[in-house]
């Protein structure tokens, strides 16, 4: 799991592999991950495009950015949050995520909100 605090907004991660989905005769390995982007702040802010960093095993990156998350761009008042679920395909057992939401205040004033790094495993694959 995942945990981050950037001028208000909380970003929590929780990845899962998904054995069911997964393929790792053909290196093929299906994780899912679970966001939670909570608005603890003061101001209305709004989360406007993403940036992703994905590394596998073998330490080869791959950046993902896109409007919103999963068609949406949620504007967050101070209290609410926002939940959302997503899937990363990687080659090997063992990778990781990074990045950030970019978020706009109502007063136009842009911020990146970070997404704190977190593992993609297979379970056995870390003992």
């Amino acid at each position: 799991m995942s945990e981050a605090l950037t001028r208000g907004v909380r970003v929590t991660v929780q990845p899962l592999y998904l054995e069911d989905r997964s393929d790792p005769l053909r290196n093929y390995y299906f994780f899912a991950y679970f966001v939670t982007i909570a608005n603890e702040g003061d101001e209305p802010v709004q989360l406007v495009s993403r940036h992703w960093i994905i590394s596998d095993g073998t330490g080869k990156t791959q950046e993902v950015r896109g409007a919103g998350v999963v068609g949406h761009q949620p504007r967050l008042v101070p209290g609410q949050t926002f939940e959302y679920n997503s899937f990363c395909l990687l080659p090997t057992e063992v990778g990781s995520m990074r990045g950030s939401y970019q978020m706009v205040t109502d007063d136009g004033e842009p911020f990146d909100a970070v997404i704190a790094p977190f593992t993609l495993a297979v379970p056995t694959a870390l003992n």
